[in-house]
Parts: C-alpha cells; structure tokens; sequence
C-alpha cells in the first residue's frame, strides 16, 4: 500500500467529463481481449473512518471477485489521497483515456463512494459514456452490474454519497474554523520561521532565513522591486527556500539554488505573519466541489498579533504593502524616478508619470500627469523636474524636524492632545452605535424565536422560515462584529500614540539628512500632491504639498501647508 498521499485541495477546480461519442471506438484489434479495470480510490477523509476502505482491503475484495467471476487482463488503477467530489484524479483519468481508445470492457469498484461522489459525474459516465463504450460497470458492495440493467436505487445511492462528502467537507471546515480561531497557525512556517522543537504550534526564527526576510523588506523600501531584489540574492549566493530546505533534510540541491523567483520575493513581501501575529482564513472556496483558492476580506480573516517574533515591524509590512500598490513602471533610461508611486495629481488623483531618457541629462527627469497623454486627455500636465522635487522634499523634511527636534515633549503633548480631542469625539459616536447594534441584536433574538413558533403551528412554511432564519444570522453575524470591533476602542488610541513615537524614531534614525535617498523618501513620505502651475505677475508658481507617514493629519500649519515653488526663466525659488 502507498503510504504517499496527494493533497487533493490544489487540483484544478474543472472537471473534464469524457464525451459520450466513441469516435475512436473500433479502431483497435477487435478480437484483442478487453481491459478489465479494477479501480480503488481512497481520500484523506476516508481514510480516517475505518480499515475497511483502505487501498489495500479494495485490491484485495477487487482482486477476488474478479478471479471468482472470470474476469481476465485485469489493470488496477488507484487514486490513494484523491477526493471523490471530482474526477481529476490520475487513476481515474487514465482508465477513462483507456474507456475513450475501445480497449476497456469492464470497470469493477468497490462502492459506487470509490467511484465519485458527485452525482451528476457519476451518473454520467454510468448512465452515458460507459454504455456508448460498452463498457459493463460494476459496483460489488452496492450489487450494481450494468449488465443486469438499470438499478432504480443507484441515482439515490448517489445522491447519498454526495450528501456525505457535502457533510464531510463541513465537519472539516468546522475543525479547521475552531483551530483557525484559537490562535494556532493552520498551515506550516514560512521561510524565515520553523517550528519551536518545544511546541509545534509556535513558531520561531530561523536563524539563517530571518535575516533574508528582513533584508528583502529593507531593500523594498529602499526601492528595489521583487525582479531587482531577486536578482541581488541571486547573485550574493542565498539559498531559496527550496534548496535550504533540501541542504537540511541531506537532499540534492536544485541545479540553481539560489535561483530566487519574482514570484517568491513578492510572496514574502505580503506575508503578514512576519509582523509577529497569526493569519488565518485568507482565502476561501465557494464550494466544496471547487478546489480554486479566493482571497479573502481582510475582516474575514482571523489575526491576532503578538503569538510569535516579529521579523519585521508592523509599521514597516504596512509601509511596504503601500509601496506594493505604487508599482514602478519601466522606463527607457537607466534611471528611476525617486518619487514614482508617491507623487500624484491635485485635480484627477491621478499618478504622476516619470519620465527620462538615456539622451536626457539627470536634470530633465520630471513627471506628468498620466492623464494628461501629451496634451490629447482630460488632464493638464503638471509638469515638474525631479531635481526641483527633491530639493523641495528635502527642505521640507529638514525644516519638519529641526521644528519636532525644537520642542519634542510640546509637539507630542499638542499632537496627543489633538488626537484626544478627535478620539473623545469618535468614543461618544461610537457608544450610540454600540447601544443600536445590541438592541438590534436583542430584537433578532425575539423575532427568530416568533418566527419558529409561526412555523411550528402552521402560520410559516419550513422554506420560509429556513430563508428568514439565513437573514437573521447573517445580519447577527455582522452585528457581532461591529460591537467587537466598537469595543476595542482602546487599542486603537494605544496605535495613534505609536504613530508619534514611530515618527519620533525616525528623526532619531536621521539626525543630518544630506541628501535623499529612496529609504528615506520611503520612511518619511506617504504622498506628494503636485498643483497645476499658475502664473503670478509673469512667474510660474507651483505648489507641492507633502503627507508625512504617521502624521498626515496632525493640525499643525508649519507641517501641514502646502510648499509653494517659483521658477523664472529656468531658475528656480521656493518661498
């Protein structure tokens, strides 16, 4: 018996059912002898219920009746760790390959369960494709035999079989939802984590591939693309997760360990378990015959901070998931452009495009309006060049923190102050949803129970009530999550006094800033608004205004106004 089992949750989500028209039907020997098929299949589920269903015990019932009833050029075929609710599976796939050549004359399992359990599936090929084939199916538990005619009670049999592997798939879901919301990770450690030998639940760092992770969220703040990131790796000789993996386990190496994908790097760069939290339900299947994974709402998934060493902060994966939405389009030139991702447009919100060219000197880099497609779209230009752009942030950013630097207890006092006020404001609104969200509840409660009663006398019919009651616990279910989240009030005070603190560390981190790079670009800046120019008595006068990270909306006007830049005949003034 083959003890390696497939997972069957990554097959594809189709299932291709054989046509019934035997196009290739008597192109064979016909006096050569048929293939007798003897099938066996047994999924991950099955296998925990008894001995009975096991590979082993099919062959062996299979292999005997078979022998008993004259059945000769026998084949075994088996899908060991396969689903039943669908038909990719590689045993049954090439038994109905063999079915579609002509060379199949009888198909022998177990139960009809070993077959499949979509009724539909099953009942197409044993109902249609077999007999277009001639093909005798037999089931030897169930008593089924096409060649004593139709069983009236196999489509029932069927549908039971579904109805098991429907109620399967919820017990399994239900497990999986109670361990998922205990704060125990569902699936394996990443590369940058292992299993602590202590507790296999907890995970802890990886004292060769932590510092790669952290490495690759520095160098996407520093600008670096997963392409860029990958390729650096690359060429500093650090082993994928595959090769070190294998190196422990005394395996062979891939041909190219250190060959880092695109898609590994980007892989590791949304992992929020790297923050230190556990991230459970991210994606979901709409249905338990569909194996395709849909990413999940961020408030459906469950994540509790805290059950592990962070690798990264959480501030940093927030800023890098920011970063990840701004993606850099390539460029003719070598060059790329320091703000591209950050700068936008005032009037659509569109982004600003960089632009470059290897004939350009570094001076002509600017930015346009991406809607503005060279004067033929529905937005200006906005044009501005880099170098004014860089000057103007890094003036802004000198003056913000000598200011901060100036009076550091006043600022936080004025900025906690500030917040307090909005927060105070936000608790009193909040307390009145909390209030209407209960009573709502209350009243659920009330109208369930009325409506039970209503259907136990009479007044409401069953289908009825089962779609009044779906309603009611949807709208339960969503209304508990509000007063959950409307009672953790707190935590989001105790995140906005991390804010400043956060900003704080960063000045600490760069007291002489000489000139900018894209790390420091990254840490301090959120967003650039970048006004239209306008001319005032004959000067060209744009205004640029900076979003800091952590502080956009402190009401400060030293930090908050917008700059204002003045160019006259190519020379350039800010005020």
């Amino acid at each position: 018996m083959s003890t390696k089992r497939e997972d069957h949750a990554t097959m594809e989500p189709c299932t291709t059912v054989l046509s019934a028209d035997p196009q290739k039907k008597g192109d064979n020997n016909v006096d050569q002898q048929k293939i007798t098929i003897l099938y066996c299949r047994l999924s991950n589920e099955d296998a925990l219920d008894s001995e009975s269903n096991s590979i082993t015990n099919q062959k062996s019932i299979l292999t005997s009746y078979a022998a008993s009833h004259g059945f000769t050029n026998t084949r075994i075929l088996v899908d060991d760790g396969y689903t039943g609710t669908n038909f990719n599976r590689p045993g049954v796939q090439e038994g109905l390959s063999l079915v579609e050549q002509g060379l199949v004359g009888t198909w022998i399992v177990k139960d009809m369960s070993r077959f499949g359990r979509d009724y539909l599936l099953v009942g197409q090929y044993t109902e249609i494709v077999f007999p277009s084939y001639d093909v005798r199916f037999i089931a030897v538990n169930d008593g089924v035999d096409s060649a004593r005619g139709t069983d009236d009670f196999t489509p029932i049999r069927n549908v039971f079989n579904d109805f098991y592997a429907k109620d399967t798939s919820k017990k399994v879901r239900a497990i999986l939802k109670s361990r998922g919301t205990s704060g125990k990770h569902l699936g394996n450690p990443p590369y940058g984590y292992r299993s602590d030998p202590q507790d296999k639940d907890h995970w802890i760092l990886d004292e060769y591939a932590a510092p790669v992770v952290k490495r690759i969220y520095d160098l996407c703040i520093a600008g670096k693309g997963p392409s860029q990131i990958a390729r650096m790796l690359e060429a500093d000789g650090v082993l994928t997760a595959k090769a070190l993996y294998a190196q422990r386990k005394g395996d062979l190496l891939p041909e190219r360990p250190c060959n880092w994908s695109d898609q590994a790097v980007a892989c590791i760069l949304e992992r929020m378990e790297y923050t230190g939290c556990v991230c459970n339900f991210k994606t979901y299947s709409k249905s338990y015959k569909l194996k395709k994974r849909i990413p999940n709402a961020k408030e459906d998934m469950f994540i509790l901070p805290d059950t592990q060493e962070a690798i990264v902060s959480k501030e940093q994966w927030d800023r890098v998931q920011e970063l990840r939405q701004h993606k850099r389009r390539p460029v003719k030139g070598e060059r790329q452009g320091l703000f591209s991702g950050l700068a936008v447009c005032a009037d659509c919100g569109s982004k600003l495009h960089f632009g470059t060219s290897k004939n350009y000197e570094g001076r002509q880099d600017r930015y346009l309006c991406a809607k503005y497609k060279s004067g033929r779209g529905t937005c200006s230009s906005h044009f501005i060049r880099e170098d004014v752009l860089r000057e103007v942030v890094l003036e802004r950013i000198r003056a913000v923190t000598e200011y901060i630097r100036a009076d550091v207890e006043g600022f936080q006092e004025d900025w906690l102050m500030c917040r307090r006020e909005e927060q105070e404001k936000s608790i009193r609104e909040d307390k009145r949803r909390l209030e209407k969200a209960k009573k709502r509840l209350a009243d659920i409660d009330k109208l369930i129970t009325r409506s039970y009663e209503d259907m136990v006398l009479g007044d409401l019919s069953r289908e009825r009530y089962q779609k009044m009651l779906e309603g009611y616990e949807a709208e339960q279910a969503a209304l508990n999550n509000e007063v959950i989240g409307l009672e953790d009030w707190v935590a989001t005070r105790e995140e906005m006094e991390d804010n400043v603190d956060q900003f704080l560390a960063l000045m600490e981190k760069y007291v002489d800033i000489p000139e900018l790079t894209p790390t420091i670009v990254n840490e301090f800046i959120k967003q650039i608004i970048v006004y239209a120019p306008e001319k005032v008595n004959g000067k060209r006068t744009q205004k640029v205004k900076i979003v800091f990270n952590f502080l956009e909306e402190v009401e400060v006007p030293e930090i908050s106004e917008p700059v204002i830049t003045k160019t006259t005949y190519g020379r350039r003034k800010t005020a």
